[in-house]
């Protein structure tokens, strides 16, 4: 009887039910788990997962039952429309993280970045060698509105909607959020209007700010779904234009006090206006990324975000001529972004961090076994940063960290290589060859979305740091090292199970941000560690801070952001399936195709970079004073070490690239700068060097091509420009890479 029962039940098992496809791939984001971890507790291939989640298979007894069984407890803890009260909101007086996903309790929140002076600040960009998968799923882009006459609308008290153009994409499957995530708020013929995604255009009955922020709340149905499972829904984003500024009391521009304190003061009478119907603002003001507020009740969240270009809330470096587009076309521009990474929440730097936490939020809901009831879980969500910051080691801390005074340094003492963590991209160049100066031309080559490609599948350090004495390196575990890399000799290195013979002197160190040898121990992230021992050379670390609470925490942050810049490259014309020349051709002028898109890519890769370059955030004024501790410092996403890594493993990538070309071509790198590398040529183009064999590649050097890793051209100048320009700055290394572009080299470079 007992095996006619097994039957029985291996024959339900084989029809468990399963969740679709795209909800099983939320499932297993909203717990922090990856694909890898999954195909390891079910004994299948990563690909077997993949299949399952994509639909193209779908999974097999005995699999299919422990996998209805992982997605049955995943969707208990994370249901797809979770209730009104599964929304933990925090205690009125307690303080909750700048990076919570959503608006954090604005009160408590710390004031995010404004100012233009520090956005990217310590990051230059990264890569991988991965090919990604299809876009396909991403979001569509936002069409060009029509400038056409609108219909007369049907209420004008009610806020009503004008037509939208044909193929106008919807807002989102939750109701709340159907008329996109933002609206540019501007005034025509005495009457106020907001643009929105897709051309949608909204009267807008309020009279002041306060009416604004209702009117948002209550009518305007702006904002954006929650991009994993414990996180918390965008809150809506009003864009004003100076004629909507005028309209609201608000100065257009700043004045130059204005300007230092980066906010109005708070006697204005639009803050008065605010306070008097019992809005407040967080500390950092009512400045050009406001947010406005009412202290949550429940789930009941109401927040509102102001951007205010005029005020430079969108810095031209990042966003290039975006603040001086028309209503319609901002809306455009900041709609696709948002749609395609997140809703912004600051400067491109700010929202390259928020990005991290809205698909890793720090906590999340779990129904208490006595009551019944959701309460915000006790220990962090799985593979997220936690709620509470944790202090770097020692080598890893900038200069002027509190965790330094423990050192009793002496005055004005300056660390080397073997006092603190030098993991930088690359800035170094050589001296033409005599043979190199014979040829025609410099040719210049960049690696696409370099440091977001560096980031996808490194594992990263999720908690506090553990100092070892005398460890034995471990390749896969995150941390710190401190080895003497110097008796590596890239004239004879190891690739795969065949050494290879190089000119070492014509290579930059992998080891060192300037290309040097190093001539002693220094502290090393573990992507370089590791690389040594790849090119076949034994390390012995003397000691190291490692993290033995980690993850893949930037996966799903690189999957956003290459996902964006592909699906908006592909409406500029470039798709990942072009062949070498058709690429090349597909990249010249391909912003000019779309100036509007043009700045979306722009915006993404500035977020790349300024996400990365915040996870080491220093000191902006406020009166701080070496060895106390600063702002960015109480954030859970204040990690030094992680930025190091994603470096680290960047510079490594870049170096692997050339040691193949240089076996392959016998042709060795002139210049390289964080992620362009310069090469003389007979041609102008990368195909003049590249060793393309029937349209394929060198496996493992450089190959042209659209997806993060892969490398475009940067520019070409002749040779006879190279030694001109050194010559005239008296610069013999002078980084060829720096001007390739344009060719531009002025006084105020002075040879460096």
């Amino acid at each position: 009887m007992s095996e006619l029962f097994d039957a029985v039940d291996a024959l339900l098992a084989s029809r468990a039910t399963l969740p679709p496809p795209a909800e099983r791939k939320r499932l297993r984001s909203a717990h922090g788990l990856t694909i890898d971890e999954v195909a390891g507790a079910l004994k299948v291939r990563r690909a077997t997962v993949s299949g399952w989640e994509s639909g193209k298979t779908e999974p097999r007894p005995p699999e299919r039952d422990a996998y209805a069984r992982l997605l049955d407890k995943l969707a208990e803890l994370y249901p797809a429309t979770p209730a009104p009260t599964a929304e933990i909101a925090p205690a009125p007086d307690a303080p909750v993280p700048a990076t919570f996903t959503g608006a954090p309790d604005p009160s408590e929140a710390p004031p995010l970045s404004t100012g233009p002076a520090s956005e990217a600040a310590d990051m230059t960009e990264t890569e991988n060698t991965q090919t990604p998968a299809s876009v396909a799923a991403a979001p569509a882009a936002v069409p060009r509105p029509a400038r056409t006459t609108r219909p007369t609308p049907t209420s004008r008290r009610g806020g009503a909607k004008r037509a939208a153009p044909a193929g106008t994409p919807a807002g989102g499957t939750d109701p709340r959020f159907e008329n996109g995530p933002l609206a540019v708020v501007d005034v025509e013929d005495g009457k106020v209007l907001a643009y929105c995604v897709g051309g949608l255009v909204l009267d807008v009955p309020a009279k002041s700010m306060p009416s604004l922020v209702e009117w948002t709340l209550a009518e305007a149905k702006l904002g954006q779904p929650k991009l994993s499972g414990p996180g918390r829904p965008a809150d809506p984003l009003l864009v004003l234009t100076e004629a909507a500024l005028e309209r609201y009391g608000l100065p257009v521009s700043f004045t130059a006090e204005e300007k230092d304190a980066g906010r109005i003061p708070e006697a204005h009478k639009v803050i008065k206006q605010l306070v008097r119907a019992d809005w407040k603002l967080t500390k950092r003001g009512f400045g050009p990324w406001a947010r406005i507020y009412r202290p949550a009740k429940g789930s009941d969240r109401q927040c509102v975000q102001l951007c205010i270009p005029s005020w430079n809330a969108l810095d031209a470096r990042f966003w290039g001529h975006a603040a001086q587009l028309p209503p319609a076309e901002l809306a455009r521009v900041l709609g696709t972004y948002a749609m395609r990474v997140m809703t912004p929440r600051g400067s491109t730097a700010v929202t390259g961090l928020e990005l991290m936490t809205a698909l890793h939020p720090p906590t999340h809901a779990v129904r208490d076994e006595e009551t019944g009831a959701l309460r915000q879980a006790d220990t962090k969500t799985p593979g997220s940063l936690g709620s509470a910051p944790v202090d770097c080691a020692p080598p890893e801390a900038p200069d002027g960290h509190p965790v330094l005074k423990a050192l009793d340094l002496p005055r004005f003492h300056v660390r080397g290589p073997s006092e603190k963590l030098f993991e930088e991209a690359y800035d170094w160049a050589r001296p033409m060859t005599d043979a190199e100066c014979t040829l025609r031309h410099l040719v210049g080559i960049d690696v696409n979305m370099a440091f977001a490609a560096g980031a996808n599948g490194l594992n990263v350090g999720l908690g506090e740091p553990t100092h070892v004495k005398a460890p034995a390196f471990d390749p896969k575990l995150p941390g710190s090292w401190l080895v003497d890399l110097s008796h590596v000799d890239l004239s004879r290195v190891k690739a795969g199970k065949e050494w290879l013979e190089l000119d070492g002197s014509l290579l930059p160190s992998p080891f060192t941000p300037k290309g040097d040898h190093p001539e002693g121990p220094a502290w090393y992230a573990t992507p370089t560690v590791a690389y040594a021992q790849e090119l076949g050379y034994d390390v012995a670390p003397t000691e190291a801070y490692v993290r033995y609470d980690n993850g893949r925490y930037l996966d799903g942050w690189y999957q956003r952001l290459r996902d964006a810049y592909l699906a908006t490259m592909a409406d500029l014309g470039v798709t990942a399936d072009l062949s070498p020349e058709d690429f090349l051709t597909a990249m010249d002028g391909y912003k000019a195709r779309d100036p509007e898109l043009g700045i979306v890519v722009a915006a993404i890769k500035a977020t790349v970079k300024g996400g990365l370059g915040k996870l080491r955030e220093r000191p902006r004024g406020e009166g701080w004073r070496p060895g106390e501790r600063w702002r960015a410092l109480e954030r859970p996403t204040w990690r030094p070490d992680i930025r190091a890594a994603v470096i680290s493993r960047t510079r490594i990538n870049l170096h692997r690239k050339i040691v193949k070309h240089a076996a392959f071509t016998g042709q060795y790198p002139i210049a390289v700068l964080s992620d362009c590398v310069v090469y003389a040529a007979d041609g102008p183009s990368p195909m003049d060097f590249l060793p393309y064999r029937d349209g394929k590649p060198l496996p493992g050097g450089f190959k042209l091509g659209i997806n993060p890793g892969l490398v475009k051209h940067e520019g070409t100048q002749s040779v006879l420009w190279g030694e001109g320009v050194r010559e005239q700055f008296d610069a013999p290394q002078l980084n060829f890479a720096r001007f390739i572009k344009d060719g531009t080299v002025t006084a105020a470079d002075n040879g460096e």
